[in-house]
């Protein structure tokens, strides 16, 4: 069974209730349609009734009348959920007629809402909106988990080489949000993804690397020419390897590691001699975006790696993003996805 065809059976195994705020977008539908054909999740829907039904018949969908739909200029509990944001908002000075505004013309706050509220596990959108558009109801809203206070985008990465990570998958993070994360956000961005790699790639004892381009000192941090500091690059790979260690003590974490001492064996031998991690990491955690989005990039392009995500994490109960360019079965399986992360929020809550 491949790893995508195990999170869809875990998914079934407790079906989720997930929004799916642009439920009048083409492959949104047309994936709704095939979740509930398939029995994946319970969904709820957020549009136009009569356009939805509409575009149900122009496309053949026979499965969309399992779905609940809500209305949002018609929905029985817009005032609840006006009330509800403007007291979370109150600080920020949002009145209830500026809530009700965004629970009745914004799908991505009042899908926020309806899992605020306990009537649903999970939300996904991105077809249609920027990443910014997803998170940011998210964060107002649903806030981070606890003990998290920044949220990270986690890439699956499933390669032909059996020999790296486990048995070819990869977890690497972040891929997706934080342009230059600080040591403290990158320690929790290993404790996250190192939930996500047990979550959904079935890896039961993650070693998570923080990658570099410096191993166990081989290189030194510049200096900047005006200041003469530090330009903390490597620094903070360091600083944020020890943090992790002292904040998540059952981590199995090590830095600063290049790419390919973390990843082989032979490599980390040379390099890290006495590193628990090195050689055999399957969780990658790198120092920025720009690392992160280009280097999963180039191992799903020229490595031919299939990539799975990105998958958002930190967050109290999951939100997650699509790339406008999505596929039908990339939501789908996002679909997935997030009903096993809705999963664990829940087995997190109850602990």
């Amino acid at each position: 069974m491949s790893l995508l065809d195990q999170i869809v059976a875990r998914a079934k195994a407790d079906k989720q209730r997930i929004v799916l705020p642009e439920a009048e977008e083409e492959r949104t539908l047309k994936a709704a349609d095939k979740v509930l054909a398939n029995d994946l999740a319970d969904l709820i829907l957020i549009g136009n009734p009569e356009n939805i039904k509409k575009e149900a018949t122009e496309w053949g969908l026979t499965h969309l009348d399992k779905a609940t739909i809500i209305d949002p200029l018609h929905c029985e509990k817009t005032e609840e959920y006006a009330a509800l944001l403007a007291e979370l908002r109150k600080k920020k000075g949002m009145t209830v007629e500026q809530a009700r505004e965004l629970v009745t013309k914004n799908n991505l706050y009042l899908g926020c809402m309806i899992i605020k509220t306990g009537d649903a596990d999970g939300q996904i959108s991105g077809a249609l909106s920027t990443t910014g558009d997803t998170l940011r109801p998210a964060l107002q809203i649903i806030k981070c988990a606890p003990g998290i206070t920044c949220v990270s985008g986690a890439m699956l990465l499933i390669t032909k080489e059996k020999e790296m990570g486990k048995d070819g998958v990869v977890v690497m993070s972040d891929v997706a949000v934080t342009p230059n994360p600080t040591a403290d956000q990158l320690a929790q961005f290993a404790y996250c993804t190192a939930q996500t790699a047990k979550s959904l790639a079935g890896i039961d004892d993650p070693g998570v690397a923080i990658l570099s381009f410096s191993t166990k000192g081989s290189a030194k941090d510049a200096k900047d020419k005006t200041t003469g500091k530090s330009v903390y690059i490597i620094d903070k790979v360091i600083e944020a390897t020890q943090l992790a260690k002292e904040k998540y003590p059952e981590l199995h974490v090590d830095g600063e590691l290049q790419a390919d001492a973390a990843l082989v064996p032979s490599v980390a031998h040379t390099k890290a001699k006495g590193s628990d991690v090195a050689g055999k990491a399957n969780v990658l955690i790198v120092p920025n975006l720009e690392v992160g989005n280009i280097g999963y990039k180039l191992v799903q392009r020229l490595g031919g790696a299939i990539a799975i995500g990105p998958i958002l994490q930190g967050i109290a109960r999951p939100v997650n993003d699509l790339s406008r360019g999505c596929s039908v079965d990339d939501i789908y399986y996002m679909v997935a996805i997030t009903s096993c992360q809705a999963q664990d929020a829940k087995a997190n809550e109850a602990k």
